[in-house]
């Protein structure tokens, strides 16, 4: 007998080399799975704007990237002393104009540099709500705690989100390798406060806009990860405490079935022995002198000379 509705990630012809470049933009869930691939040593550049959540969001900081397009002192506001970029996210934020610009135009750069030489691009959608900053008719990224009064909230229509889909796809495949591999995902994490009835209606928008705008665009795909975590895992044991982020092993659970569907065997059996080495790094001791931990340690330094030898990156930097 089942006692689950598993959902499976279909099986992908075209695979992930362990020299493969992996870029990923979106929602704080796209933040943890890059993460994991980053814990593998695989090379990775994960949200240049910092955490991003609506596609029109992400497809302005797709065209930003893809032109190189630097952002300037006009470009920028000022609150509680502190100068910010309404199309990034909080991190960027500083009490003086030309460090967060450095920051800002820093990590443009390095993205804009990245995507060129990409081979997989993950786009991770979190939510159809935006917010518009009235003092300058402005659709942003984030609010910046700055106050409510100052802002409209509302859906992104179907045509929007569409749209911004469409052109995000097309200025990748402009940008990245030939043959870039896109792969769309909708975040698990449920936005309560925008209430649960309007959550479902705007993780189902996203669904429904991503279905429709990747249908026969070559080498678009879609990753079922919010129904995973809806169907597969329901149950709140895969949830942290606050009962909305799914926890480390639901998103190793998620991570998992990407691999499976996803790596090559190469990459699988790379990743897993780094995964080990990380987690022996993270071991400390009292007597560093200790011939048993001086020991376990060199043994540690000839398996990541061993894995270093497998690729032309630097690993474990």
């Amino acid at each position: 007998m089942k006692f689950r509705t598993e959902v499976d990630i279909k099986e992908s012809a075209k695979k992930i080399e362990i020299e493969d470049k992996i870029f990923s933009i979106g929602s704080c869930f796209a933040s943890e799975m890059s993460d994991l691939l980053h814990q593998g040593q695989l090379q990775t550049v994960n949200n240049p704007f910092g955490t991003l959540f609506n596609p029109f969001s992400i497809n302005n900081a797709i065209q930003r990237l893809h032109d190189s397009h630097f952002y300037e002192e006009e470009d920028l506001i000022t609150f509680n002393d502190e100068f910010i970029s309404l199309d990034h996210h909080t991190k960027f934020d500083t009490r003086y104009i030309h460090q967060t610009l450095d920051k800002i135009n820093g990590h443009l750069e390095e993205g804009n540099l990245f995507l060129q030489d990409t081979n997989w691009v993950i786009i991770t959608y979190g939510t159809s709500f935006i917010y518009e900053f009235q003092p300058k008719n402005k659709l942003v990224a984030n609010c910046h705690k700055i106050p409510q009064k100052f802002f409209n909230k509302r859906l992104l229509t179907h045509q929007e989100i569409t749209d911004s889909i469409y052109q995000t796809i097309f200025s990748l495949k402009d940008i990245c390798k030939e043959n870039v591999q896109i792969l769309f995902t909708v975040s698990p994490v449920r936005h309560t406060k925008d209430g649960m009835m309007e959550n479902q209606l705007s993780k189902s928008k996203l669904i429904s806009a991503v279905h429709e705008a990747i249908s026969g665009i070559e080498n678009c795909h879609y990753l079922p990860v919010y129904e995973i975590l809806m169907d597969d895992l329901r149950d709140y044991r895969f949830y942290k405490e606050d009962m909305i982020h799914p926890n480390s092993q639901a998103v190793q659970y998620i991570f998992d079935k990407f691999g499976a569907a996803y790596f090559a065997e190469d990459t699988k059996e790379f990743i897993k022995e780094n995964f080990k080495i990380h987690k022996a790094l993270q071991h400390r001791t009292a007597d560093e002198k200790d011939p048993k931990y001086v020991d376990f340690r060199e043994k540690l330094k000839q398996r990541i000379e061993a894995q270093q030898k497998k690729v032309k990156h630097k690993i474990f930097q």
